[in-house]
């Protein structure tokens, strides 16, 4: 076999430039996984136990344990930390069970096979399995390469097919140096689901996680077969009488509605591993799939699901024939907003200029939020939930996107309207995270929106009580116009925000609602002395009177873009 010259990067170096693992379809002598160590050797395994957990000590006196067994999908490089922007869902899966009932235990390891997982790392995990105790299997995107390369972790294939049947054939072993019977996918699925039943506990079989691939035929498909390993799946499960899942069928089936450029996003650096985005995904997939089983063996798993597998929705004032109008925000939209005297947010004023006859106005922002925050705690997936054709979303943020990205309120985002995103490390955690642009997030939730039907409408953020010398109203930065020397005007943003909301909105094609400046110049207009009074607290909070100001301006906006929500405006008497 021929030796091609091999680097070993560090960690920091790999963080750095976001290298993914190297392609499978090279031959090395050293396989260097992300993390710089060699894949599935001593080194390699030794640090990946430092990351996963000692089997079984996660047991809560009598309750049962949840042991996950899989590949990258589920644990992603050695350490599993999401140092490359990449995740498995593993990491996700506990969110979806009731802790007091039930304890998760992630013991996946990129890179593993069936072969290489029962070899190397299933006999602590089956120690530790108890009566009562469940056990996922998800294993087969790395069954592939010849029975004896290097990597030694593909399953035996009889005449070069996946074999669901019990077969099995001796090799010498290049990486341990020793002779090996190697079995097929079925002989390693089947050891699997006996030793599992002869401790008493239950097996249940994982169809594969979804690659971002779509059908040759069927651009809007994603492929289901990925080698044929779903329908041996099923014929071990029903051979077996073992519980399957159809994670593959219901992740590609989420992937297909989102569309190319969302379903894009569920993965990160190459089209099998998955972002956080699609982690968690996956992660809700398998939980639905337990829900929505029949199978007597999986009944006291569902019976530890949590709430969180039933999507939350907001919209539970609804009226019927009227479409909801969604705010998504930050303070600006909604503050404290009942002190007379104190903070308020524009939403809460929404009332005063849409028609309760003709719609629900629902203010869904939430004081201190950035888009970044606004996604990751989940508050846009309530709205994103809630939304049915014909509603209305706007999205206004920028206050908060502004400041520390991996230190402070960890709330800012990468300042760019152009898709980006980079992998930080949070000082409040120590945990990596990949960090995407404003411009990302707005497309983000405006691609959400149109998937289910909604309407979206960009506003730019509201100015703030901020003046200088001589800026005129194009300027986004002082710069003083000498002939205006001595008269003041509010600080405008339109050359970062205001310019990266012009950005997306001309790329998506959604309506601009310049707030801004609508409201920046009616305070131009009555000077510094008299805007004082529209704010409250600081630079950046209104008044009642101010939220007022900021209403109106939403209001007159959608008339001067004529847009259709126009029509659910109050009429002027």
């Amino acid at each position: 076999m021929k030796k091609l010259l091999t680097v070993l990067l560090t960690t920091s170096v790999l963080q750095f430039f976001n290298f993914s693992i190297l392609p499978a379809s090279a031959q090395h002598d050293i396989w260097i996984d992300i993390n710089g160590v060699r894949d599935l050797t001593a080194d390699s395994i030794d640090i990946a136990n430092q990351a996963r957990p000692i089997p079984g000590s996660s047991r809560q006196g009598n309750n049962p344990v949840l042991f996950l067994v899989g590949n990258s999908t589920m644990r992603t490089g050695t350490l599993g930390n999401g140092n490359n922007g990449q995740w498995g869902w593993g990491f996700y899966a506990h969110e979806y069970y009731d802790e007091n009932k039930i304890t998760v235990e992630n013991h996946a390891l990129g890179g593993t096979s069936p072969r290489t997982f029962y070899n190397q790392l299933w006999k602590p995990v089956l120690e530790a399995v108890q009566k009562g105790d469940f056990v996922f299997l998800e294993l087969g995107h790395n069954d592939n390469g010849p029975i004896d390369s290097i990597r030694a972790r593909s399953s035996y294939r009889p005449n070069g097919k996946l074999e669901v049947k019990e077969d099995s054939i001796s090799i010498y072993n290049k990486v341990t140096k020793k002779q090996e019977t190697v079995y097929t996918f079925g002989g390693y699925t089947r050891r699997f689901i006996n030793e599992i039943r002869a401790k008493g506990a239950t097996p249940i079989l994982f169809t594969l996680t979804p690659r971002n691939d779509y059908e040759k035929d069927d651009p809007k498909r994603i492929q289901r077969k990925l080698a044929d390993f779903t329908p041996a799946i099923f014929a071990i499960g029903k051979e077996t009488n073992t519980p399957v899942i159809d994670l593959n069928d219901i992740s590609a089936t989420k992937l297909e509605k989102y569309g190319p450029w969302k379903t894009n996003y569920h993965f990160y650096l190459d089209k099998i591993h998955s972002s956080a985005y699609g982690a968690r995904m996956n992660a809700q997939s398998a939980a639905e799939g337990i829900l929505a089983s029949d199978d007597p063996q999986v009944a006291p798993l569902k019976a530890c699901l949590n709430d969180k597998v039933t999507p939350k929705r907001c919209d539970q004032k609804r009226k019927p024939g009227k479409p909801v109008v969604f705010l998504c925000g930050d303070s600006t939209g909604k503050n404290e907003d009942k002190n007379p005297d104190g903070m308020w947010g524009w939403g809460s004023q929404g009332y005063t200029v849409f028609d309760s006859t003709k719609c629900v106005f629902q203010n869904q922002a939430r004081a201190g939020r950035s888009t970044r925050t606004f996604i990751d705690e989940g508050l846009w997936e309530v709205v994103y939930n809630s939304l049915e054709p014909g509603d209305y979303v706007l999205i206004q943020f920028g206050h908060n996107d502004i400041g520390g990205i991996k230190d402070g309120k960890e709330r800012g985002v990468l300042g760019a309207s152009r898709d980006s995103s980079q992998v930080f490390r949070m000082e409040s955690s120590g945990q990596f995270k990949v960090i995407y642009s404003y411009g990302w997030y707005l497309k983000k939730m405006i691609r959400d929106a149109q998937e289910k039907g909604a309407i979206p409408i960009l506003l730019t953020l509201t100015p703030r009580n901020e003046w200088h010398e001589g800026e005129g109203r194009s300027r986004g930065f002082v710069n003083p116009i000498w002939e205006n020397r001595g008269k003041f005007y509010i600080e405008r943003r339109n050359e970062t925000y205001g310019r990266w909301c012009r950005d997306v909105a001309k790329e998506t094609g959604v309506t601009l609602v310049d707030v801004h400046n609508i409201t920046a110049d009616y305070l131009d207009k009555v000077g510094q002395k008299k805007a004082a009074a529209y704010f409250n607290h600081d630079h950046t909070h209104t008044s009642l009177k101010g939220a007022q100001l900021n209403a109106q301006a939403v209001a007159k906006g959608l008339i001067d873009t004529k847009h259709p929500a126009a029509e659910l405006l109050k009429k002027k008497k």
